[in-house]
């Protein structure tokens, strides 16, 4: 880099640089010693440590994304993470930013390598999420239809779920809705520690991907600005989302676009302990049995046991992220799941409410620990549409 007659030649990190005549060798190199002007500096570019340069103190050269000072020259993050920086196993996009890097790119300060993913593509992940939830059921709830329409006795119910699964097919094969209720789309990001957002933020990503999503694909828009005034937003937007982090360096969405009349029969009820195992049977029982045909059976049922009153109702949303005919890894809490499928298949209620065996396709069931004093149960409905996908960036 030349300013005012100094060049600059090789990177940062370690690599020789001249600089108004004088060579510096490893200048960058944190916590080695580097001899300017006959005096030893310590760490030049160590994170965070001060260093005198011309008699003046500064404060983390390299510090990701800071400014420095050097020679009267304002440099800006250097080495900061996801700067503008080439290294081998970078991915650019065509202005030049930096839209991944590899595992094996190795970052300027030293600490372990960080993969950026780039906004655009998380945007343009999430459309493709919300179009293909909306026209293509999951092989295990197709598989599970299937199943239900050999074990239904009823006549009118096997009309409706040959009905149901005529409808999978041709919504997959037009590329357009299987349900007129394209649903609000919830997402749950999983962050890795070592993932970072480079371009702008999550949350805008995955909002302008639910917009896109819902334009391009012709999708109704059925989010309401105010609860009260309800005026149309337009676009379905704002999604509902959720953040984990978790450990790597990809980025999982998992989106459900959720029905409506599946959400409002959904329920939570804070029960006592001394109300025990019978007492969350029952509930759950008596939600389904409420709900009749108003939730669009046959229904996939999450359940969510214990945490606090929100952690609950989220334990039964993440439940039906589950595939059709997985059980939970805990054996009684499997055998439950078991046991709540048989129960509500014997309420009658039947495929859309006409009567018969199949109410529900299967129950999942999400436990956490919770106060002594509390025993929460949730219980979160949805249709046959059962619309869930996921992708990994």
């Amino acid at each position: 880099m030349a300013d005012n007659g100094a060049s600059t030649m090789g990177h940062p990190d370690g690599g020789g640089r001249r600089e108004h005549g004088r060579e510096e060798e490893g200048g960058a190199s944190a916590g080695r010693p580097t001899r300017e002007n006959g005096r030893e500096e310590a760490g030049r570019a160590s994170a965070g440590g001060a260093m005198r340069e011309n008699g003046r103190e500064e404060a983390g050269r390299a510090s990701a994304g800071g400014a420095m000072r050097e020679n009267g020259r304002e440099e800006a993050g250097r080495a900061s993470a996801g700067g503008a920086m080439r290294e081998n196993g970078e991915m650019r996009r065509e202005d030049g930013e930096v839209r991944y890097r590899s595992e094996e790119a190795m970052r300027g300060d030293g600490l372990p390598p960080m993969r950026l993913v780039h906004a655009d593509d998380i945007a343009a992940a999430v459309a493709r999420l919300c179009m293909e939830a909306n026209y293509d059921l999951g092989d295990d709830t197709v598989a599970a239809l299937r199943f239900g329409l050999n074990k239904e006795a009823s006549e009118t119910g096997k009309d409706v779920l040959q009905l149901l699964l005529d409808n999978a097919e041709l919504a997959a094969a037009e590329r357009v809705p299987m349900c007129q209720d394209t649903g609000m789309a919830v997402v749950i990001a999983e962050v890795g520690h070592d993932c970072r957002i480079v371009g702008g933020t999550l949350q805008e990503a995955i909002q302008a991907g639910v917009r896109q999503g819902y334009r391009e694909g012709y999708l109704r828009s059925s989010i309401a600005l105010h609860p009260f005034r309800r005026v149309n937003t337009g676009d379905n937007t704002p999604a509902v989302i959720h953040t984990e982090l978790v450990p790597g360096d990809r980025l999982k969405l998992k989106l459900t676009a959720k029905g409506g009349g599946s959400e409002n029969m959904s329920a939570l009820r804070m029960l006592k302990p001394s109300d025990g195992l019978e007492g969350a049977i029952d509930f759950v029982l008596d939600t389904v049995r409420i709900a009749g045909p108003n939730a669009c059976p046959p229904l996939v049922v999450g359940v969510g046991i214990g945490g606090s009153f929100e952690k609950c109702a989220l334990l039964a949303k993440t439940a039906l992220f589950r595939p059709v005919g997985e059980r939970s890894g805990d054996a009684e809490i499997a055998a439950l799941e078991e046991e709540l499928l048989a129960r509500i298949n014997r309420l009658g209620i039947g495929p859309q409410g006409m009567g018969g065996r199949v109410t529900a396709l299967d129950v999942k069931i999400n436990v956490h620990p919770c106060h002594i004093a509390s025993l929460p149960v949730a219980v979160n409905l949805n249709c046959h549409a059962n619309r869930h996908k996921e992708a990994v960036l």
